[in-house]
């Protein structure tokens, strides 16, 4: 009797004990203070406010406002970090190029200047690109390393998906990020993301998430 009466104590203890173990398995504020300070991914969300209009997501030129420039080639070519700092800082005329580049130094901030010039080394690349984008956005919930560790996690149930565990087709996964989890018959804590992502930033998204699959 001693024995059954103490079973929903264990029972108890080792649920506590899950729940405790599944909080410390979890992103800390510090370890995501950390990989949020990280220059390239802020200079993400600078490039995206200020750059992308002519540049393009892609910093090859193909933008909203290419059509405006006529000849001129918008095209973001690999080069060092002093030249990127230079022509950011001064212009295009300041490297002998177009001055329809505009200087930017009294526009944004010293920090701002050199997390741009560090996310200038992952534009061309759509499995950098969508990194940024992911952590930016998405590890909240997900967590850093895409494993459902994120600080919001113990908020929802069901849990965030384990992103490197996951099952889902590349199509799939373009479908419930652009459409939330809702439309998908998923979770409708999942974001319709559709609204705030473009296209071409949830197919990076997609080509990172391929990256971090646990095979």
């Amino acid at each position: 009797m001693k024995l059954i009466k103490t079973i929903p104590f264990l029972l108890l203890g080792l649920m506590v004990f899950s729940v405790q173990a599944n909080t410390i398995a979890a992103d800390s504020r510090s370890s995501v203070r950390k990989e949020m300070s990280r220059p390239q991914f802020r200079g993400g969300i600078v490039f995206k406010n200020y750059c992308i209009l002519c540049h393009g997501e892609r910093g090859d030129g193909i933008a909203r406002a290419t059509k405006l420039y006529g000849v001129v080639n918008l095209v973001i070519k690999e080069n060092t970090p002093a030249y990127y700092d230079n022509v950011i800082r001064h212009g295009g005329k300041a490297v002998g190029k177009s001055d329809l580049m505009p200087p930017w130094n009294d526009e944004l901030s010293e920090e701002q200047i050199q997390d741009v010039v560090a996310y200038l080394d992952s534009v061309r690349d759509p499995v950098k690109r969508g990194e940024a984008v992911f952590k930016t956005n998405c590890i909240l919930c997900h967590g850093i390393k895409g494993n459902g560790k994120g600080r919001a996690a113990v908020l929802y149930n069901p849990p965030p998906a384990d992103l490197t565990h996951s099952n889902k087709n590349d199509e799939y996964k373009i479908s419930i990020i652009t459409l939330g989890g809702a439309a998908m018959g998923r979770s409708a804590v999942m974001p319709i993301w559709g609204k705030q992502l473009s296209t071409q930033e949830i197919s990076d998204v997609v080509d990172y998430l391929r990256t971090i699959l646990v095979k």
